[in-house]
């Protein structure tokens, strides 16, 4: 199988990595701060309209200009709210790399790549997916490859450039400038930095969304004896330095809208950025080709009520100092599927652990081991491991979902109708033979 081979390549290339400090979940509870500025701003608005949204209030807590949680923090590592997979190990983003290029050839080895991440962290996705192409040069030939980040953080678009680009990078003032930030990796790859999607230049693209689409905001229903009813935000009576959560008194638009008129759960959680976000990729995929590849906490329409907070790598209450935690909610991919319409392929949701394994982790892994004579290199890598594909870790917490161009899958019709899975890297077992 494809995947399978550039995987081997690539091992031939890079037989041992160059690892970085392994992290681990801190035990500590840290003291909570309060972000007093957010929170009477939310006070305010609150008193002079009535209850807000919790997609409202999720936008303000993360994204206010000001005070949000995403535009004034750097979050990730050891010393922040949370972890992610790239960051715990660059195996992770070496399998999403050789997924790309899989991607690339499946296509027919477009004269144009571009590398689209969503949300991309501190840029070690980003990183860790160049240095394989840089590996597998001699694969993608003469193809024009160019890195685009949609990043609506300053603090983190500036942490992402000095990963990637160091010195060679500007910043833009304009603000009605497409792109705010530009530069060229050390192998000469151009990278870009967006607030939009839709900013993205066309082409020939593989979109990566690693943990972007749980912290868009989203929108709470609980069915009730007379009907839908909006769980909205407002101000504690009885404690007015407070936030809680209450039922609007009778549907509004939104509960209106967004609850569909089959929905059994009692209580459903709604994102419709997200389903805008899925729908223009999708738009993009099938009139410039191209694949995304999405990786997140979520469910296939199962789940009710995930609205969470982390701060300090421990949960949070969502309505406590707002601005300085990270708000999530489980990704609800039977909704994604639903909104990226009948233009595209959908696979997915499976399991990081399948995915994974799919990809052929655990032949990284031997070679890793073998390599390796150092016990305490080998007990991180081995922890590492763990971490990523157990399932009582993020093994089966974090979910792979891709979407495709509908021809992609056309070549295997006829060994579909035999049952064998869609030759989609990731998606069925490699092929060892």
């Amino acid at each position: 199988m494809r995947a399978l081979s550039l995987l081997k390549r690539y091992m031939s290339n890079v037989p041992w990595p160059i690892w970085q400090k392994g992290y681990r979940w801190s035990s500590s509870v840290q003291k909570l701060e309060s972000n007093k500025t957010l929170l009477k701003h939310l006070a305010y608005k609150i008193n002079a309209t009535g209850p807000i949204s919790v997609a409202e209030y999720m936008r303000e807590a993360l994204t206010n200009p000001v005070s949000g949680y995403y535009t004034r923090n750097d979050m990730l590592g050891p010393d922040g709210d949370f972890i992610t997979s790239p960051e715990i190990s660059q195996i992770f983003g070496e399998l999403l790399g050789v997924w790309c290029v899989s991607e690339w050839m499946a296509a027919g080895k477009p004269s144009v790549l571009h590398l689209v991440e969503l949300g991309p962290g501190r840029g070690s996705l980003a990183g860790d997916i160049l240095r394989v192409f840089t590996q597998l040069k001699s694969v993608l030939g003469e193809a024009e490859v160019s890195l685009h980040l949609v990043e609506v953080s300053p603090k983190l678009s500036q942490v992402q450039a000095e990963r990637l680009t160091r010195d060679q990078q500007q910043e833009f003032d304009a603000k009605e400038e497409l792109v705010y930030r530009s530069g060229t990796t050390h192998t000469g790859v151009p990278v870009c930095w967006y607030r939009r999607i839709e900013d993205v230049p066309k082409g020939f693209s593989i979109f990566l969304a690693h943990e972007f689409f749980d912290a868009l905001p989203i929108y709470k229903f609980q069915k009730t004896e007379k009907g839908w009813r909006e769980v909205l935000v407002d101000v504690d009576a009885e404690s007015p330095d407070k936030l809680r959560f209450v039922l609007s008194p009778s549907p509004t638009l939104a509960s209106a809208t967004f609850v569909q008129l089959d929905e059994k759960r009692q209580h459903v959680e709604v994102c419709p950025e997200g389903g805008v976000t899925i729908q223009n990729l999708a738009n993009r995929i099938a009139e410039d080709g191209g694949a995304a590849l999405i990786a997140d906490y979520g469910h296939d329409g199962i789940k009710t009520d995930t609205f969470r907070g982390y701060k300090g790598h421990q949960l949070h209450n969502v309505l406590e100092a707002p601005g300085l935690a990270d708000l999530t909610a489980d990704v609800d991919f039977g909704y994604l599927r639903k909104m990226a319409g009948g233009q595209v392929t959908c696979l997915g949701p499976i399991t990081q652990q399948s995915f994974l394994k799919n990809m052929g982790i655990d032949t990284r892994m031997q070679v890793l081991l073998r390599s390796c004579h150092d016990k305490d290199t080998q007990a991180q890598l081995i922890h590492s491991y763990d971490f990523l594909t157990n399932p009582k870790k993020m093994g089966h917490r974090f979910q792979f979902f891709s979407v495709l161009g509908r021809g992609r899958l056309a070549q295997s019709k006829g060994r579909q109708k035999t049952g064998t899975p869609p030759p989609v890297a990731g998606f069925t077992e490699l092929d060892q033979q």
